[in-house]
């Protein structure tokens, strides 16, 4: 399937204390992150298909100041078919239908991105980053318009970024209450919910940013911007990945994060979905 979960349990209110109990181990996380580090690499036919995995979780992404329709057509069709022809067929892979995850655009450039997948006979989804991305520095009005415009567009996923403002401040209650108008003007789209994870601070503010967005409606949580000084890292991933499987055994619900922890190669990779890329 595509991913989405039809009965997203949206938290009525936050569970503001569990959030107040968290307290992150830093160097249990470090030493975690090391162990994950020094495992042995897959080889050989193991690490092409882990790698062709990777192809198919990345979001192709255009996010420049000079993006035109020419140049978003061009990435549609290098989503289509990101992997050339005669490589797939040595790997007998060519009939498997191998894409990219998604394209990824600025709302501006969503009818772009959908008129020619369309063109394309490609039922490929368009992402669209909003809500002031990447700073998120933007009146809430204004943020919550780009979510609107995004979806009327077309676009079945809208890339939210969090408010870093109230998460550093510890308001985790505001913040909740920002992404939850987030997940009501998505509609039907999916959230994914970037925390931009380099401008946290701390672990333990990593993972309360991790719950809240769950607690909010996110369907994804995403590491960063790609913006950030810094950005994908595997402590970070490793916090992230706890965060997740500790709300699905509170509630039963499965937020999705495509970090892949059993391969050491994918996870630079895999640990953001949305990988930019440039078109030539």
């Amino acid at each position: 399937g595509d991913g989405r979960n039809v009965d997203r349990p949206v938290n009525r209110e936050p569970d503001l204390d569990w959030i107040s109990r968290v307290r992150v181990n830093h160097q249990a996380v470090l030493k975690r992150a090391q162990y994950i580090q020094s495992l042995k690499v897959s080889k050989k036919q193991w690490q092409a298909a882990w790698l062709l995995k990777a192809v198919t979780c990345i979001d192709l992404t255009t996010l420049a100041g000079d993006d035109t329709p020419s140049n978003v057509h061009r990435l549609c069709l290098k989503a289509i078919q990101p992997v050339r022809l005669d490589l797939l067929k040595n790997m007998d892979m060519h009939d498997k239908g191998i894409t990219t995850a998604a394209v990824c655009v600025y709302p501006s450039r969503v009818a772009d991105a959908v008129r020619s997948l369309k063109a394309a006979h490609s039922d490929l989804p368009v992402a669209s980053v909003a809500t002031g991305f990447p700073a998120g520095q933007t009146p809430l009005e204004t943020r919550l318009q780009e979510v609107r415009l995004a979806v009327r567009d077309g676009a079945a996923e809208i890339d939210v970024v969090i408010n870093r403002t109230l998460a550093l401040s510890g308001q985790w209650e505001a913040m909740y209450r920002e992404l939850h108008q987030f997940r009501e003007a998505c509609g039907d789209a999916h959230m994914k919910t970037i925390l931009a994870t380099g401008e946290l601070g701390t672990f333990t503010n990593i993972y309360k940013a991790s719950i809240v967005s769950m607690m909010a409606g996110s369907d994804f949580i995403k590491t960063s911007t790609g913006k950030e000084p810094v950005n994908a890292t595997y402590p970070v991933a490793i916090v992230m990945a706890r965060a997740i499987r500790d709300y699905y055994l509170s509630t039963g619900y499965k937020v999705l994060d495509p970090i892949i922890l059993t391969c050491k190669i994918i996870i630079p990779v895999c640990v953001c979905v949305c990988v930019c890329v440039g078109v030539s």
